[in-house]
C-alpha cells in the first residue's frame, strides 16, 4: 500500500466486503457470480463517491480471479487481480464516455469483443458516465448488449440515469447505490483516522460526514485535508470549519432571533459578520431556509441516529426559538425567502439585497402577547402576498368600516360610501359592470370582465373566483373606488 496516495485511493474497496453502505447490492452481486448467473450488463447509478467504479473493478476481479469470488484476493494478489488493480489488464477496458462519446469509440469496443480473452476468463468493459455517450454510439451497443459473446460482460456507471436510452436500460441489470448514512460514514472515517494516527475530534468527523452528503470519496478527501492541517493538538470544530469553508449555523440563529426581537441594528451587524466570513448571498438564503425548516419541524428532529446536521448547541437554540414563533409566521418567512431567492439575481449588489431582505422581515411582523408568550403575526406580509383577508380595512376619515370584495362571502351590512349614502342599486353582476363604466373605472371594469368569474350573486353578498392574472391589490383598492 503506497502511503503517498490520497486516502480515497489508499482505502479504495478491494472486495465486496470492503464496501460500506451498499450491503444489499454487494450481496446480490456475490450471489449472482457465485451461482454463475451473471447478467450481460450491469448498470450502477448513484451520486459521486458511492462506489460505482470501485464495484465495477471488484466485479472484473471476481470474474477473472484465479481463486474464485469466494476466495477473492485481498493481500497477495494473483496475476489477474494485480493487473486489474493497476489498470493494465489486457482483457479489462475502463473507458470514460465523457471523453470518448462518438460512434468510432464504440466500434473499437465492439471490435475488442470479437476475440476471446487472452489473459483472464472474461473480457470486461467498464464504461463510466455512460449518459455522456452520443445517441448513435449508445444505439450501436444495443445489439451486442442483447446477445454478447459468452466471454464478454459490460459494466456501466452513471450519475444521471434519466439521460440514458430506455432501450439500453432494458438490457442491463440495474443497481441504485444510495448515499452512505452518516453513522456508517462516521465509523468508517474514524477507523481510518485511528490508522493514520490523526488527532481529530469527533465533532470534526461529524462535520466531515455532513459536508460529504453521503459520498465516501468526498468524506475521505475532507479527512485528507484535515489530517494535512492538523498539528500536535486535537483539531477542534472551529478550526475545521475554517479549513472546509463551512458556515456555522449559530450566527444565522442569532440573526433570526434578533429579527424576531425587532432589533434591526444587531441583525444587520450579524449579517455583515456573516458576509465578511465569505458566505455567498445565495448560500446564506439557503441556510436561512434550512433554519426555518428546523424551526417548523423541531419536534420531529432527533439528534441521535443517522443525522449530524445539528449539534447540541444549535439544537438547544432552535428549541428556544421555536417557542417564540408560530407556524404561520414560519411558513410566511419560508415563502418570503423563496421569493427573495428568485429576485436576488435581478439586482447588481446581492449583498445590499440581503440587507433589505432582513429589514423587510423585521417590518413584516407584529409582536403580540398571547398566553404570556410572544406570538408573531405577519398581517402586513399576508396582505402583500394576496392571502384571503378576514380583517376589514378601517377608513381613516370617519372610522367607517368598508368591507373588501373577496373570494369569500361578504358581510350582511350594505356597502356605504364615505358620505354614508347608499350606493346605486346593483342587482346583478352586469349591473356592477355598468356602474364601473358610469364611474369611469375602466381598469376595474376590465378586471371584472377579463379575470373574474362570478360564483354567486345575492343581496349584499357576492362570491367570485379569479385567475392568476388578477392584480394583487384588486380587492383592496379598485373595488372601493365605486363606493
Amino acid at each position: 500500500m503506497n502511503d503517498s496516495k490520497v486516502l480515497a485511493l489508499k482505502y479504495r474497496p478491494r472486495n465486496l466486503n470492503d464496501l460500506i453502505g451498499q450491503d444489499i447490492v454487494a450481496k446480490t452481486i456475490f450471489n449472482s457470480i457465485k451461482n454463475q448467473k451473471i447478467p450481460n450488463a450491469y448498470l450502477f447509478h448513484g451520486i459521486r463517491g458511492t462506489g460505482k467504479t470501485s464495484i465495477a473493478r471488484i466485479i472484473a476481479k471476481s470474474l477473472n480471479c484465479e481463486n474464485g469470488i469466494e476466495n477473492l484476493c485481498e493481500k497477495n494478489f494473483c496475476s489477474n487481480c494485480e493487473a486489474i488493480a493497476n489498470s493494465n489488464h489486457l482483457d479489462v477496458i475502463e473507458q470514460d464516455c465523457a471523453t470518448a462519446t462518438g460512434i468510432d469509440s464504440v466500434r473499437d469496443l465492439i471490435e475488442f469483443c470479437r476475440y476471446p480473452p487472452t489473459q483472464g476468463k472474461f473480457k470486461v468493459l467498464i464504461l463510466d458516465e455512460i449518459q455522456a455517450m452520443s445517441k448513435a454510439g449508445a444505439q450501436s451497443l444495443l445489439k451486442i448488449l442483447e446477445e454478447p459473446p459468452k466471454y464478454v460482460r459490460f459494466i456501466f456507471c452513471t450519475t444521471e440515469i434519466k439521460k440514458i436510452l430506455v432501450t439500453l436500460l432494458s438490457r442491463c441489470s440495474r443497481f441504485d447505490l444510495k448515499r452512505v448514512r452518516s453513522n456508517i460514514m462516521f465509523d468508517h472515517i474514524k477507523k481510518i483516522t485511528i490508522i493514520e494516527k490523526g488527532k481529530i475530534s469527533d465533532e470534526v468527523l461529524q462535520l466531515i460526514c455532513k459536508c460529504s452528503e453521503g459520498s465516501v470519496r468526498d468524506a475521505l478527501s475532507l479527512l485528507d485535508r484535515a489530517l494535512m492541517s492538523s498539528n500536535e493538538e486535537v483539531m477542534n470544530l472551529n478550526f475545521a470549519q475554517k479549513i472546509f469553508g463551512h458556515f456555522d449555523k449559530t450566527l444565522t440563529l442569532e440573526l433570526l432571533e434578533n429579527i424576531l426581537n425587532g432589533d434591526e441594528k444587531k441583525a444587520l451587524e450579524l449579517y455583515k459578520l456573516i458576509y465578511d466570513v465569505g458566505i455567498e448571498p445565495n448560500m446564506f438564503l439557503n441556510d436561512f431556509l434550512e433554519i426555518i425548516y428546523y424551526l417548523k419541524n423541531i419536534d420531529s428532529i432527533n439528534l441521535e441516529g443517522n443525522s449530524f446536521d445539528l449539534n447540541d448547541k444549535e439544537y438547544k437554540k432552535l428549541k428556544d426559538l421555536s417557542s417564540k414563533i408560530d407556524n404561520k409566521t414560519a411558513l410566511l418567512f419560508w415563502q418570503f425567502t423563496i421569493k427573495t431567492l428568485e429576485e436576488i439575481n435581478l439586482v447588481s449588489s446581492q449583498h445590499i439585497a440581503i440587507e433589505m431582505f432582513i429589514i423587510r422581515l423585521l417590518y413584516l411582523k407584529e409582536i403580540r402577547n398571547n398566553n404570556n408568550k410572544d406570538s408573531f403575526q405577519s398581517d402586513k406580509f399576508e396582505k402583500e402576498q394576496n392571502f384571503n383577508l378576514k380583517k376589514p380595512i378601517e377608513n381613516k376619515n370617519n372610522n367607517e368600516l368598508i368591507n373588501q370584495l373577496k373570494n369569500i362571502s361578504q358581510s350582511e351590512e350594505p356597502l356605504v360610501n364615505i358620505d354614508n349614502k347608499k350606493i346605486e342599486d346593483i342587482n346583478s353582476f352586469n349591473d356592477l359592470i355598468k356602474v364601473c363604466a358610469k364611474k369611469k373605472e375602466m381598469s376595474l371594469k376590465f378586471e371584472l370582465e377579463t379575470n373574474v368569474n362570478l360564483v354567486s350573486f345575492e343581496k349584499n353578498k357576492i362570491e367570485i373566483s379569479f385567475n392568476e392574472n388578477l392584480k394583487k391589490r384588486f380587492c383592496k383598492t379598485s373595488f372601493c373606488k365605486i363606493i
